[in-house]
């Protein structure tokens, strides 16, 4: 197992490190000894790594919350959708070879020392974490991965079953768990929860929702399993975030540590898309998600803007910019994201009952959580939710609408939610629905404020990533991963 790292130090590590990258089925640590305490800490943090650092940029920029600035090309790739499959080297290696095998380690640990509230902690973020694989590169190596020099090159399994088998493993772990009961024995040393069960055994009942409504558009949508969760009512009521960050080098939220220390904050703005959207409806929360430029206002650009010539002249600090902090937690799951989720399968699944009530919930814990969050906490917290989504307000729901128009309503919320919170699931959830919806800018019709087709595309017609390219590192060394043609093809609960 690993020694425990800042994830920013990480992050500048695996974006400037010579030696050679790790295959995913190697283990990278011999070490003497270790704890699983420990263990647990390095993969918490691995995880922090990627889903704060490359990942957040990527969500960030393919949600369309940021976009590349004129005067700088760090990012010209991702606007352009033309990512190379030398792209997700570092994050795979990461999360393969850093996360998943220090989780497996503390499974097993926790069996062998009869301890099934650790054991349940490790079995949650393992299912977290090949979730997000999944659903940004599609079918992952899994039943055959983790396994070391056993199986060097492990076949990918269908996303489909990758998904039944982690929900299968959450449910076994979870009654295992409530079987016998008990503390976990890592305390202090789980880095989210500090070894509350309470707070774990949420976060699993609200993995497994986020889970099926993944599903919800496939033939293993489970309309039972979910209403038995909502029924439960047993969700997040605590933000699960990583936030053992300092205002020095090194310990500091990785995104901010690398793209506005390391890197001068000079690739990404604010995209008109959400920055309009925000501005339009008077919303607060663009205070704690963009900075204002250097002449105190706010400025953005339509996404892939920034590469045309005409702007050539112009530099990130005329543009507004991600508003992030030294010490910004990296948030795994939220409790706006558990609301909408449970307003979209209570839209899904019952008919629209208690929908509306959910979706105003995840209005309002926004509002809070970035009140919490931001360096200007004063100006949200005196903002009432209510002002926004009373009757006749900018985000009223419409209870009488058409199931499509709630759905969107409900999406779009989550959407406005997430920025700068866990930008990846932003996008993850843009693709899976089409909201907020794809519109041509030169339309009549067209709304600042909405998704565009990024103006720099190199795809034909209308298409959009729904996927990345499998690390090429990866594609040399495992025998049995095909790389895919392009990033058009999409995952599996997608299709």
């Amino acid at each position: 197992m690993k020694k425990v790292i800042y994830p920013a130090l990480l992050s500048l590590l695996m974006l400037f490190a010579c030696e050679e990258e790790l295959d995913i089925n190697t283990d990278p640590n011999t070490p003497a000894q270790i704890s699983k305490g420990l263990a647990l800490s390095a993969a918490q943090g691995s995880i922090a790594t990627v889903i704060g650092g490359d990942l957040f940029n990527l969500g960030g920029m393919f949600a369309q919350y940021y976009t590349q600035s004129p005067g700088a090309g760090q990012y010209t790739q991702i606007d352009e959708y033309n990512l190379g499959t030398d792209y997700a080297n570092r994050l795979w290696t990461e999360l393969y070879a850093g996360a998943l095998n220090d989780l497996e380690f503390v499974k097993d640990e926790s069996m062998e020392d009869e301890d099934p509230a650790t054991f349940l902690i490790a079995t949650v973020l393992q299912a977290y974490t090949f979730q997000y694989l999944v659903d940004v590169f599609g079918d992952v190596p899994y039943t055959e991965a983790l396994v070391g020099n056993e199986n060097i090159s492990p076949m990918p399994t269908p996303g489909e079953e990758t998904y039944a088998d982690l929900i299968a493993s959450i449910n076994e772990a979870m009654t295992a768990y409530e079987d016998s009961g008990g503390d976990s024995e890592v305390g202090a040393q789980d880095l989210i929860y500090n070894g509350e069960m309470e707070n774990w055994v949420e976060f699993a009942n609200t993995l497994l929702l986020r889970f099926y409504i993944r599903m919800a558009s496939t033939s293993q949508a489970n309309a039972s399993a979910v209403m038995e969760l909502i029924n439960r009512n047993n969700f997040l009521s605590e933000n699960a975030a990583f936030s053992a960050f300092g205002d020095a080098i090194n310990k500091r939220n990785p995104f901010y540590e690398v793209q506005i220390d390391f890197l001068g904050n000079v690739n990404t703005i604010a995209s008109n898309s959400l920055l309009e959207f925000y501005l339009r409806n008077d919303d607060p929360r663009v205070n704690e998600v963009y900075t204002v430029n250097d002449e105190g206002i706010y400025v953005g650009l339509d996404q892939g803007e920034g590469l045309s010539p005409e702007f050539s002249a112009v530099q990130a600090s005329d543009f507004s910019r991600p508003d992030i902090e030294p010490t910004h937690p990296v948030f795994f799951l939220t409790i706006p994201e558990s609301e909408f989720l449970q307003a979209e399968a209570l839209l899904r699944y019952a008919g629209g009952a208690g929908a509306e009530e959910k979706y105003i919930a995840g209005v309002a814990s926004s509002f809070q959580l970035y009140s919490q969050i931001g360096d200007d906490q004063d100006l949200i917290g005196e903002v009432d939710p209510e002002e926004f989504t009373g009757d006749g307000q900018a985000y009223d729901y419409n209870g009488g609408a058409s199931f499509e128009e709630n759905l969107e309503q409900i999406i779009v919320q989550k959407w406005a939610a997430l920025a700068n919170i866990n930008n990846i699931e932003a996008w993850i959830e843009t693709k899976r629905t089409g909201y907020p919806v794809l519109t041509d800018p030169e339309d009549p019709l067209y709304e600042e404020g909405r998704r565009i087709i990024s103006l720099a595309s190199i795809l034909p017609g209308d298409q959009i990533p729904f996927s990345l390219f499998y690390p090429e590192l990866e594609v040399q060394r495992n025998t049995n991963i095909d790389q895919k043609n392009d990033l058009t093809e999409k995952v599996w609960w997608n299709q």
